[in-house]
């Protein structure tokens, strides 16, 4: 039976992202998933597509607080809960505008200096309201500062295969999920449109489209021909190629490794390959 085998969370969208055993699922998706952003000089959001050096920064969390580290530079620790501020930002997230707050004048000044551009972290509050596409979701629908849903949902076996094909051994860390799924065949994913997992169910409405991010190397923000050369001769559909399934979850909770997955309705797979 398939199961879940890893739960990853990205507190600050598009840097490296912290493995948990176990993790709160809140209304926007995993506890503290992508709730911190960058953002340029026009509130715009930062990610690897322009700035591959962010691969380089890590995060970690202590009970009370997120450390950021990165090379050659001293850890910046910020608290998990940041306190609710009167300033408010309206920063950009593709075709979303966002309510935001502004973190502190000392985390901008860490960030910009690493990554050698003017930007500004900033939170989401839990008085912001993100809903999902509604081409999509539902009207309840939210998620934090995530491309555009609250989950992204692969199989072990889809990355098996693609590294087969490529004769690699690229990492997951590559395409960002936040929950891995193991006992499962090769995009096995594609055509689940409910499940649960534990006692979490989800939908997956939409198949994930990738972009330049999973051909930077995580450890060294260098960029490759892999894996999308390959995934556009195995996994290209209407000029896009994919990889993952989007999810919204139905209800929160605790998910946990080892938690079983139950597939409730299929339908044909998504993208059509």
């Amino acid at each position: 039976m398939p199961s879940l085998n890893s739960i990853v969370i990205y507190p600050i969208k598009s840097l490296a992202g912290i493995q948990l055993n176990q993790s709160i699922v809140s209304k926007t998706g995993l506890q503290y998933d992508r709730k911190w952003m960058l953002v340029d000089e026009q509130q715009q959001f930062l990610s690897q597509r322009s700035l591959p050096r962010m691969a380089l920064i890590k995060t970690r969390m202590t009970d009370q607080q997120l450390i950021v580290s990165a090379p050659d530079h001293p850890d910046l620790s910020l608290p998990l809960e940041a306190p609710e501020i009167t300033e408010n930002l309206n920063v950009t997230i593709w075709h979303d505008q966002c309510s935001a707050f502004p973190v502190s004048k000392v985390a901008d000044q860490w960030f910009s200096d690493f990554l050698q551009t003017s930007c500004q972290l900033v939170y989401q509050p839990e008085s912001n309201i993100r809903t999902v596409d509604q081409n999509y979701a539902q009207a309840n629908d939210q998620t934090s500062f995530s491309d555009g849903f609250p989950f992204l949902i692969v199989s072990a076996a889809s990355l098996a295969l693609l590294n087969q094909q490529m004769n690699l051994s690229l990492s997951m860390q590559r395409f960002r999920p936040n929950l891995v799924i193991t006992d499962c065949t090769a995009y096995a994913e594609d055509s689940w449109r409910e499940i649960s997992i534990g006692k979490i169910s989800f939908r997956l409405p939409k198949p994930c489209s990738r972009c330049s991010v999973p051909q930077i190397d995580p450890e060294t923000a260098l960029s490759d021909k892999e894996p999308l050369r390959t995934l556009a001769r195995t996994r290209k559909w209407k000029n896009q190629v994919y990889f993952g399934q989007n999810a919204l979850h139905d209800s929160e909770g605790i998910l946990r490794i080892g938690d079983e997955l139950i597939i409730h309705q299929t339908g044909p797979a998504q993208p059509p390959l």
